[in-house]
C-alpha cells in the first residue's frame, strides 16, 4: 500500500464565499490548470499562496515566466482569481495571464513531474508550533530534498517566515540536505500573512537554498 502523505496544511474551507467567488472557482479556476506545461527554463512555483498576493506581483516583475501557485485553502485560490479577473465579466486580466493555479497540495502537482523552477517561494508556512504538531511542518529535509530536484539550473528555492523558531528548525533541516543555503538581506516581503505577523516578531526571516 503506498505510503499517505502527512497532511501539512490546516483548512480546505473557509467561511462561505460570495456568489462571484463560488462562480470563478466553479467555472473559471479549470483554465487556469497547470496543464501542458513544458520546461522552458522560465517557471516560477509559488507554494501556499494564501491570498495571493505574492503570486500576482510575481507575474507582473516576470512577465515572460509562467508563474505557478499552488494553494490548498479554496478561499485562498477564490481570492486570487477574484484579484485577476475583471468583476465586469470575468476575463482574465492582462497582466496575469501568465498565472496558473493549482488548488491542492503541492506534492500532488510535483508527483511523477519533470517540471524544473528558477524559482520556488514558500512564504510563511504553517509553523506548526506545538510539539506534537512538528511532523506536519511541510519544510522538512525530505521536502526540501524533493524541491532541489526541481530547481532548474541555477535554480533558487526562496522561504520567509516571521516565526523565528521554525526558521531555525528549518535551517537545521537544510543541514541534513546537500543543498546550500545563503541569508540575503531581502526586503520585507508583504503578503496578508505577513501583516498578520501571528508570531509578533520584528520582521520575517529569509533564506535562499540552492543546488551545490
Amino acid at each position: 500500500m503506498e505510503k499517505q502523505e502527512i497532511r501539512t496544511f490546516g483548512r480546505r474551507h473557509g467561511k462561505k464565499l460570495s456568489a462571484r467567488k463560488q462562480f470563478l472557482l466553479d467555472n473559471i479556476l479549470p483554465a487556469f490548470l497547470p496543464k501542458n506545461i513544458k520546461n522552458t527554463g522560465n517557471l516560477i512555483l509559488e507554494i501556499g499562496f494564501g491570498n495571493g498576493e505574492h503570486v500576482r506581483d510575481l507575474a507582473i516583475r516576470h512577465p515572460d515566466s509562467i508563474i505557478i501557485g499552488a494553494e490548498p485553502f479554496m478561499n485562498g485560490v477564490a481570492a486570487l482569481l477574484s484579484a485577476i479577473t475583471s468583476e465586469s465579466d470575468n476575463q482574465i486580466l492582462q497582466e496575469y495571464k501568465n498565472i496558473r493555479i493549482w488548488p491542492d497540495d503541492v506534492r500532488k502537482l510535483l508527483h511523477d513531474s519533470e517540471l524544473k523552477f528558477s524559482e520556488i517561494w514558500v512564504l510563511h508556512p504553517d509553523p506548526w508550533p506545538k510539539a506534537r504538531h512538528e511532523k506536519r511542518r511541510l519544510l522538512n529535509s525530505d521536502f526540501l530534498k524533493l524541491l532541489g530536484t526541481f530547481l532548474d539550473t541555477n535554480g533558487q528555492i526562496i522561504i520567509g517566515t516571521d516565526h523565528w523558531e521554525y526558521f531555525d528548525w528549518i535551517v537545521n533541516e537544510v543541514k541534513k540536505t546537500s543543498l546550500y543555503a545563503s541569508f540575503p538581506p531581502l526586503s520585507v516581503i508583504h503578503t496578508r500573512y505577513a501583516e498578520k505577523n501571528m508570531a509578533e516578531t520584528d520582521t520575517p526571516k529569509y533564506l535562499v537554498l540552492t543546488n551545490q
